[in-house]
C-alpha cells in the first residue's frame, strides 16, 4: 500500500484520536498540577436594622469573589502547584501513620484508598468468574444440540443487552426495603434483613451484578473460539484415552489463550473504571470507586466551587492503575505476537 494511501486510511482515526483522546488527556494533565480559585477581596459590608429614628447600623468585614465588570461572572486565577493535589488526594502522611501502626480502618477513612481498596478487589474478584463462567457457558451451548442453540444463545446475550445502570437498577430493586427476593429470603429464614444496611453484603450484590453483565460477552469471544477448534486433535486426543477434562486442559484452553488474554485486558480495562454499579446500587454512602471518587470532587461544594485539580490528579491516577495492571498481559501479547511472526 502506498504511503499517500495509507495515510488517506488512517489520517480520518488519528485526527479524531488526537482530538477526543489525546488533547482532552493532556489537558487533564496539565490541570492536576495547576488549581484555579477565586479572586477575592475584603469589603465593608454596613447593614442597618429597619426603622428611622431608632436605627442602628453596623459595619463588618467581609470576603467576597471579585466579579467581572461587563460579564458579572466570577475572576479566577490559576496557579502551578506541583504535586500538591496529588497529595492532597492520597494524603500521603497520614496514609504512612496508618499503615505503620497497622491501623486498616484509618486507612479506609482516606478517600482514595478506600476506592482504591474496593477497586482492586472488585477487578481481581470478577476477572476469573467472568472468564471461567463464560467459558462454561461457551462449553454448554457448543456441546448442546444445534436445535436449542439459538435460543440458547439469545438468553444468554440479554444481560450484556442491557443498558449497565439499568441492569444494576434492576438487582437493587429486587433486594432494596420489600424487594421480591428480599421478602423471599425474609421468608425463608424467618427473619427481617437489609441487604443495604451493611458494605459487605452491597459487595457481593455488586460482584454478582458485574458477572451476571459482563459473563455473556466472554461467552460469545469464547464460543466463536471453540468453532475454530482443530477437531483431528480433539478426535485424537479421544482415541488416546484422553478424558473430556484433559482434552479442555491441553487442547482447548491453549487453543483459547489468545482469547482469554483479550477478555482479561477488556475486563481489566472496564471494571477498573467501575461506576455504574455505585450509582445503580446508591452505595456511596458504604464504597466509593476511584472513579466515583473523580466525580465526587467535581460535585460542587456548598459555594459552588468543584475541586478540579483534584480531579484531575484522582484520574490520572486511575489511569496510571490501568496501565500498571495491563503491562503483564500486554507482555505476553507482545511475545506471543514475536513468536508467532518467526
Amino acid at each position: 500500500m502506498k504511503f499517500k494511501t495509507f495515510i488517506w486510511f488512517v489520517g480520518p482515526s488519528l485526527f479524531l484520536m488526537l482530538l477526543f483522546i489525546a488533547l482532552p488527556l493532556y489537558a487533564v494533565l496539565v490541570g492536576s498540577f495547576q488549581v484555579t480559585q477565586p479572586i477575592m477581596e475584603t469589603v465593608e459590608v454596613e447593614s442597618c436594622t429597619a426603622g428611622f429614628l431608632a436605627q442602628t447600623c453596623t459595619t463588618e468585614i467581609r470576603t467576597v469573589p471579585v466579579l467581572d465588570e461587563d460579564t458579572g461572572e466570577m475572576l479566577t486565577t490559576t496557579e502551578w502547584v506541583g504535586w500538591l493535589s496529588y497529595e492532597r488526594v492520597l494524603e500521603p502522611q497520614r496514609a504512612w501513620d496508618a499503615i505503620t501502626s497497622l491501623n486498616y480502618g484509618a486507612l479506609m477513612q482516606i478517600d482514595f484508598w478506600a476506592a482504591l481498596r474496593f477497586t482492586l478487589m472488585f477487578t481481581f474478584i470478577t476477572l476469573p468468574l467472568v472468564i471461567g463462567v463464560g467459558l462454561a457457558i461457551a462449553l454448554a451451548v457448543n456441546n448442546a444440540a444445534k436445535s436449542i442453540r439459538g435460543p440458547i444463545i439469545f438468553v444468554s446475550l440479554l444481560p450484556f443487552i442491557i443498558t449497565p445502570v439499568i441492569g444494576s437498577l434492576s438487582i437493587y430493586w429486587l433486594f432494596v426495603g420489600d424487594g421480591i427476593l428480599t421478602r423471599g429470603i425474609e421468608a425463608w429464614l424467618d427473619r427481617d434483613i437489609a441487604m443495604f444496611a451493611q458494605a459487605w453484603t452491597i459487595e457481593l450484590l455488586m460482584l454478582f451484578y458485574r458477572v451476571w453483565h459482563v459473563a455473556p460477552f466472554a461467552f460469545v469471544i469464547f464460543y466463536a473460539g471453540l468453532q475454530t477448534v482443530n477437531q483431528d486433535t480433539l478426535e485424537s486426543a479421544i482415541i488416546d484415552g484422553a478424558t473430556r477434562w484433559d482434552r479442555l486442559k491441553y487442547v482447548v484452553i491453549p487453543h483459547l489463550m489468545p482469547l482469554i488474554v483479550f477478555i482479561a485486558l477488556i475486563h481489566l480495562m472496564d471494571s477498573y473504571r467501575v461506576f455504574d454499579e455505585i450509582v445503580g446500587f446508591r452505595a456511596q454512602a458504604h464504597v466509593i470507586s476511584l472513579q466515583y471518587l473523580t466525580f465526587d470532587f467535581l460535585q460542587p461544594d456548598d459555594a459552588g466551587n468543584r475541586a478540579f485539580s483534584r480531579a484531575s490528579a484522582s484520574s490520572m491516577l486511575t489511569m496510571v492503575g490501568i496501565v500498571i495492571l495491563l503491562i503483564p498481559l500486554l507482555r505476553r501479547t507482545w511475545r506471543d505476537h514475536k513468536g508467532g511472526s518467526h
